[in-house]
């Protein structure tokens, strides 16, 4: 028993905590952050003030994480963002291919409570911050009301990921809040004059079907005249959760002092639009519906934007600038909401999409008056304009993996967040990120330490392709069909593909290529042929081009037609080869052709997309000179996904036993093993809601072995799904060979290798 005596004053208990980085935000920023600062040795501290990770991610706001893939609606090939995020939509996927928001949350909680360098503060709320002097933080401040106590957290870094930006606040850093003037930075697509105007919230809702008859009686706060909302025709009883994006709130508001009221007047609107669904008599195929979960915490869009020593802003995405301190990439659409949300009149977004992906600077990742605040997430150094595109969680993760490796550098190298914006700090941090999985366009991976770069590569096969082989379904020209083909200088494309023809009929056939190399959109047309073609099926139709390619990139073989006409297509699939369809995916644009007004600083182009799998299939071909782009030495190019090129060894179909070997001059002592297979970074992976036909990717090696010269076996894997695979080996070997013998992942996929890299004891 325990007796308190009345007190005229009481203290909370106070724990105080001391780390390297102290990362305020538990959504999927402040969670990639975290655990890229733990695993290069920080001990880190992360405070969330919701019971559990993920932010707009978790199952309490339960919006898919997307990013540069856009749900495959652009023209982004290739751009799922790669390192830590990236592992987590892939075992997202192999774990939850439902997309079950609860299982989320549990992924990313065992993410961050395996890292023993992570100390997790749930249900804790920053309030204040202390400071050693005006530019430099030394503590912040936090309440846990779970367990009523109060938390003093002291770190030489702090990087704020907590969406609002609670700790640059109220450390004083400098912010912005709306819309710049056009003027401002020459962006066009900007309001003419600056604008309060912000992206609003959103609350989403899920409905189970009971199998029995429910009624509905509303609550009395909900909106009972439906057609205050102005788009209420397009409710149906069919969609529910984060495809309900567009009833948002609160863009005439303060989205950070109002979110309560926010929170409410959205409520209203989903259970009008519940009662409306199940009492209007308009939707009888929601007889058996029930309303199971309603959102409790918005999904925030925008509030404050931090500035750091460089502002992104549209013409860095429109025009792809580069930038020397690049360290992440985005490519969601340049996706602006009118700021009456839910009750404007006009469409729920507007989006406009570049030719490619875009480059993130590292100057946008710090305070430019604050000498140890990192800043990621959506309240990283940007317009409103380019905030527009960068605000996505994805990308926002792939930022606080960026935040993650430079607070690991600056304690290791005793450097404040500025010092490594240019020079040998920088080339350090880039070359971390390379290592830890992250992709960042138009850098490659030179690493010093990698014995793999030393040796000699021999291989079993590589794939020279000829023939894809015929026997999938067959796919309508009444949408253009393209193949991506990777060239290179030299390369004269003559093919043969094999049409069946309904009625006689014209086939229209393009080269083209984008005009940038590393861009997959197929803006330049640099041949084109019509070829008549008789009824009948199984025609070959030969397509020979004399253009002659002058660099490395991607070929585009465009099939133009009329539904008369289908194409012959095959099972096989290769990593780095992909079939397109000329489409719109409504879900990202509103038409086949992006086709914006003329002065708002965006390009008019058209969209070629792959179909989701099952679908999308190869077309069955025939070429006269094989392509030769999977050679061996691609697993040490420093480039571990397809750009430009495949960037991959691939091994012959036929080969029985695929296998790549190191072989050095002297032996070499390694304690460390990197590979990196295909996890199909073209897939978006959203994780809630859409389900996937897969759990593990049709590219991706499942079962390898790493034998050394004396036929000992290193490695065993009998059961991958993920793309990178680090394997620190029980004990360091010394060998002039290492062999990696892989199993082709099905008969109609051949074995693919982006990366291998090997290193020595006390390797950095």
């Amino acid at each position: 028993m325990h007796l308190s005596p009345p007190a005229s004053h009481r203290e909370l208990r106070t724990v105080r905590h001391d780390a390297d980085l102290v990362v305020v935000g538990g959504g999927l920023t402040g969670t990639c952050c975290a655990i890229t600062a733990a695993r290069a040795g920080l001990k880190v501290i992360l405070v969330q003030d919701r019971p559990v990770l993920g932010g707009n991610a978790s199952s309490e706001v339960r919006l898919w994480i997307l990013g540069a893939t856009s749900h495959m609606g652009n023209n982004n090939r290739w751009a799922r963002e790669g390192g830590v995020i990236d592992e987590i939509l892939v075992e997202n996927t192999f774990r939850n291919p439902e997309g079950n928001p609860l299982l989320v949350d549990a992924l990313l909680l065992e993410k961050v409570v395996a890292e023993a360098n992570i100390t997790l503060l749930l249900n804790t709320a920053v309030h204040e911050v202390a400071k050693h002097d005006p530019a430099t933080l030394a503590a912040v401040h936090a309440f846990c009301p779970q367990n009523s106590t109060a938390y003093d957290l002291r770190a030489p870094l702090f990087c704020d990921a907590s969406g609002d930006g609670i700790v640059g606040f109220l450390a004083g850093a400098a912010f912005r809040q709306g819309a710049e003037a056009r003027a401002e930075f020459g962006e066009q697509f900007a309001p003419v004059q600056a604008s309060t105007d912000l992206l609003g919230h959103s609350l989403y809702f899920y409905s189970r079907d009971t199998g029995r008859p429910v009624s509905f009686t509303p609550p009395a706060f909900a909106l009972r005249d439906i057609t205050a909302i102005p788009r209420w025709r397009q409710l149906n009883a069919r969609e529910h959760g984060c495809k309900l994006w567009w009833i948002e709130h609160g863009g005439r508001l303060d989205t950070v002092h109002e979110t309560e009221r926010i929170k409410w007047d959205l409520w209203r609107v989903i259970y009008g639009v519940w009662h409306h669904i199940k009492n209007s008599g308009q939707f009888p195929e929601a007889a058996n519906l029930t309303l199971e979960w309603v959102g409790t915490i918005p999904g925030k869009r925008e509030s404050r934007r931090f500035e750091g020593d460089y502002i992104l802003r549209q013409q860095d995405i429109v025009e792809q600038r580069s930038h020397p301190d690049a360290v992440a990439f985005g490519g969601w659409a340049i996706d602006v909401h009118p700021s009456e949300g839910v009750f404007s009149p006009q469409p729920g977004c507007t989006q406009w999409h570049a030719k490619g992906v875009y480059q993130i600077p590292y100057r946008c990742l710090y305070s430019r008056n604050l000498a140890n605040l990192f800043l990621a997430g959506r309240i990283i150094s940007a317009s409103h304009v380019a905030f527009a595109s960068s605000r996505v969680m994805a990308t926002c993760a792939h930022v606080g993996q960026a935040a993650g490796a430079a607070a690991a550098i600056c304690r290791r190298r005793g450097a404040a967040p500025r010092d490594l914006a240019s020079g040998p700090l920088l080339a350090e941090l880039q070359r971390a990120l390379l290592r830890t999985g992250q992709h960042i366009p138009g850098r490659r991976l030179q690493d010093d330490a990698d014995l793999a770069r030393q040796a000699t590569i021999t291989v079993s096969s590589e794939l020279r392709l000829a023939r894809l082989a015929p026997g999938g379904p067959r796919r309508s020209l009444q949408s253009g069909v393209a193949m991506m083909l990777p060239v290179g200088p030299g390369t004269r494309l003559d093919l043969t593909v094999r049409a069946d023809v309904a009625r006689a009929a014209e086939l229209r056939v393009e080269l083209r290529q984008s005009s940038r190399a590393d861009n997959h959109t197929p803006d330049v047309t640099l041949a084109g042929q019509v070829l008549p073609l008789p009824a009948g099926n199984d025609q070959a139709v030969r397509v020979s081009f004399p253009h002659v390619f002058s660099d490395e990139r991607y070929a585009f073989v465009c099939f133009l037609g009329s539904d008369a006409i289908q194409l012959h297509t095959s099972e096989q699939r290769v990593s780095g080869i992909l079939s397109l369809t000329h489409q719109v995916n409504l879900a990202v644009a509103k038409s086949a052709v992006q086709s914006p007004p003329p002065d708002i600083g965006v390009d008019t182009f058209e969209f070629w997309q792959p179909l989701r799998r099952p679908a999308g299939h190869n077309l069955a071909l025939e070429l006269a000179a094989p392509l030769a782009a999977f050679a061996p030495v691609n697993v040490v190019n420093g480039i571990a996904r397809p750009t430009h090129q495949p960037n991959a060894w691939v091994a012959d179909f036929a080969d029985p036993a695929p296998a790549l070997t190191l072989r050095w001059p002297e032996p070499r002592t390694i304690a460390r093993v990197e590979l990196m297979f295909d996890p199909d970074f073209d897939h978006p992976m959203e994780s809630v809601l859409m389900g996937h036909p897969e759990r593990r990717m049709p590219f991706c090696v499942e079962r390898y072995r790493l034998v050394d010269e004396a036929g000992q076996v290193l490695v065993d894997c009998a059961d991958n799904h993920q793309g990178r695979k680090v394997h620190i080996l029980a004990a360091p070997v010394t060998t002039r060979t290492l062999r990696l013998e892989l199993n082709a992942p099905s008969p109609t996929v051949p074995a693919a290798l982006f990366e291998v890299r090997c290193y020595g004891p006390g390797a950095e």
